[in-house]
């Protein structure tokens, strides 16, 4: 009987090879990971809440309190000793504040009877002065007309009404009376203690893990730093202690601006004439830890007051100016100014990031929603697989500089991009705002037309867009020609040579519209140094039509790659060329590669160029340079240096 290859003795299982997903299918497969990774982080959050609540508090005052920590150490004081004084003074702060609120409470109920007949007085005004008006006379007979065709059309025949038994005459409820025995001195100690005990044991938690966070701080950094980013550990570390640093910044600025806030409100309600205004004043400050909503709720005390002591309408008006007033100008205003940059969040992710956490925590949430809004746009900032926090949180722009100009040039959007190029310009060159982001947006588009992810009219949009926008920033930049930069000598080879015919400079693209964009930049820095050039696009050097080009007058021909496939190609485009030009020198440029010592002798061996550049400066440099020369023999060769964009252009 046959046996089966599988039956054979020592025979191998075969091994199925399952089908390689293609790239469609790997990023949906990525994305509905990330989908589930992200859901059971939102679960966990809110499910944990009872453990994470405290957890997040303590942090929270750990990072305010730290620096006091700090300060004691350095006076002499024990690590132990420093950490107990400083949450035994924060105790004592906080029993004192609610001590005071609850004084002024206890003086101010007393006077509260007093006021009754004000606000009576002024309820009755809004009563009679609604039933003068014409249009809630209007809207309340339409309202009454709707009510009574409603209860006209739900009314049921008597012998349908539920408690008649066919008989038409309703039958009368029996009166339940339900007695509850009096409450015994337990159920009441009961009833009394269980919403302060809940309260206290988790105050009580909050300040133990302070305690601990304090103490062990330098542990927990450690033991961090091991776990998330043993790989970079100097990333790892300056990413918290950035976060650590800004954190406890920002919140003592905050606490800062809180007590000035309050004493303002204090003062302000005083000469009003509210009662109580150290107590509004205190209670407004407090609120303002809360975004949005904090101040609202706070100021409906002092406006209650306000109708309550006034006959009038006065000081009303005087105490609501003064809270929403108050508070426009400090959020509008002071806090952008004194913040800054520091908490480095955009302003729909502080709101969006305020809904989530309210929506997880409630209002705890709400009150811890800016910090860990902070701490997760640091920590985006800083590791690489959770850099999409940072884009979605962070202040920085959503694009790089070349990313944007790709965009704006595929989109025909050429006037978005020359807004932002004049506010580069103000401060660099135009050679260096060309290098630092025209070139890299080109490399982009280069490399999703080698993916085949951008087509010939997309490429050929790109190159007019570009033609577009050095017209409109021609005349932007500083000076391009330094003091060092050798001097042309002689006129004819200057910018005014180009009407008479006369052109020493060629840029020739080494393939396609890409290429020739790139030569259309060269050109522009060129020009600006007062520099003649002509930009021959790639079908003029092939073998067919190069016999066709006639430039007796050149000297420098420039050859613009992006990214050519090998040397070797550069290399017969130079020979062509050379035997068209022959006494024209040649330089290669190569924009998309970064440039070293070996790089360099090797390009210039490979190509047979007279040159090998990797930025528009460098070119513009050495074509001055070789125009400069009086013989072939005796221009210099000029080693290239990068150049590196101003800081404005981010």
């Amino acid at each position: 009987m046959p046996q089966t290859e599988s039956s054979v003795a020592g025979a191998t299982p075969a091994v199925i090879a399952r089908p390689a997903l293609d790239p469609a299918s790997q990023n949906l497969v990525r994305i509905a990971a990330s989908c589930v990774i992200a859901a059971g982080v939102v679960a966990t959050l809110y499910l944990a809440r009872p453990v994470l609540l405290p957890i997040a508090l303590a942090t929270l005052m750990a990072f305010v309190l730290a620096p006091m920590v700090g300060v004691l150490h350095r006076w002499g004081f024990g690590r132990g000793p420093a950490v107990i004084l400083t949450v035994v003074s924060a105790a004592a702060i906080f029993a004192m504040l609610a001590m005071f609120i609850g004084t002024q409470l206890s003086h101010l109920a007393p006077d509260v009877p007093r006021y009754q007949g004000n606000l009576l007085a002024k309820i009755e005004s809004v009563k009679s002065s609604a039933a003068r008006s014409s249009l809630v006379k209007s809207a309340t007979g339409v309202f009454a007309r709707f009510d009574s065709a409603i209860d006209g059309n739900a009314s049921m025949p008597p012998a349908s009404v539920p408690g008649t038994f066919g008989t038409g005459a309703p039958t009368r409820p029996v009166p339940v009376e339900i007695r509850t025995p009096d409450p015994g001195p337990l159920e009441i100690l009961q009833h009394v203690a269980d919403p302060l005990l809940a309260p206290l044991g988790r105050a009580a938690l909050v300040v133990i893990f302070v305690i601990f966070i304090l103490l062990q701080k330098e542990d927990l950094r450690d033991r961090f730093i091991s776990l998330a980013g043993a790989r970079d550990l100097q990333r790892t570390t300056s990413a918290i202690d950035e976060g650590a640093q800004r954190l406890s910044r920002y919140l003592l600025l905050q606490m800062t601006v809180n007590a000035c806030f309050g004493l303002f409100i204090t003062a302000g309600l005083w000469l009003i004439g509210i009662p109580s205004p150290a107590l509004w004043g205190l209670i407004a400050g407090i609120a303002r830890f809360v975004p949005y909503v904090g101040l609202p709720a706070a100021s409906v005390f002092p406006l209650t007051l306000a109708l309550a002591v006034d006959p009038g309408w006065t000081r009303v008006v005087l105490t609501a100016g003064l809270m929403f007033g108050s508070e426009a100008v400090t959020g509008q205003a002071i806090e952008p100014w004194l913040y800054g940059r520091q908490m480095g969040l955009s302003s729909i992710a502080v709101v969006l990031c305020a809904v989530f956490w309210t929506w997880i925590w409630g209002p705890v949430g709400l009150f811890l929603s800016t910090p860990l809004t902070m701490c997760m746009a640091i920590i985006g900032r800083n590791v690489e697989h959770l850099k999409f926090l940072d884009i979605l949180l962070g202040d920085r722009a959503a694009l790089l500089p070349e990313e944007a100009f790709y965009l704006s040039m595929i989109k025909g959007r050429t006037d978005e991009e020359a807004a932002r190029a004049e506010l580069v310009l103000k401060d660099s060159q135009l050679g260096d705002y060309l290098d630092a982001v025209a070139i890299r947006g080109l490399a982009l588009a280069h490399q999703d037309e080698s993916r085949d992810a951008l087509d010939a009219a997309g490429a050929e949009k790109i190159h007019a867009g570009v033609r577009l926008l050095l017209d409109e920033i021609a005349d932007l930049g500083t000076t391009e020609i330094e003091s060092n930069e050798p001097d042309l000598g002689n006129a004819s080879l200057r910018i005014d040579s180009f009407a008479s015919g006369m052109v020493p400079v060629l840029c020739v693209a080494g393939r396609g519209e890409l290429d020739s964009a790139a030569a259309t930049l060269l050109g522009s820095v060129l020009r600006r140094r007062g520099i003649s050039s002509q930009v021959i696009p790639a079908d003029m050097t092939s073998s067919a039509r190069i016999g066709g080009l006639d430039h007796a007058q050149t000297r420098v021909v420039c050859l613009s790659y992006l990214s050519p496939a090998n040397h070797k190609t550069v290399r017969y485009l130079a020979r062509r060329i050379r035997r068209q030009l022959p006494d024209a020198r040649i330089v290669a440029g190569f924009w998309n590669e970064s440039q070293d010592d070996t790089a360099y002798l090797d390009a210039l061996e490979t190509t047979s160029c007279d040159g090998v550049v990797t930025t528009l400066g460098d070119a513009a440099a050495q074509i001055a340079a070789m125009l400069n020369a009086t013989g072939k023999t005796e221009m210099p060769a000029v080693r290239p240096q990068a150049h590196e964009m101003h800081e404005t252009a981010q």
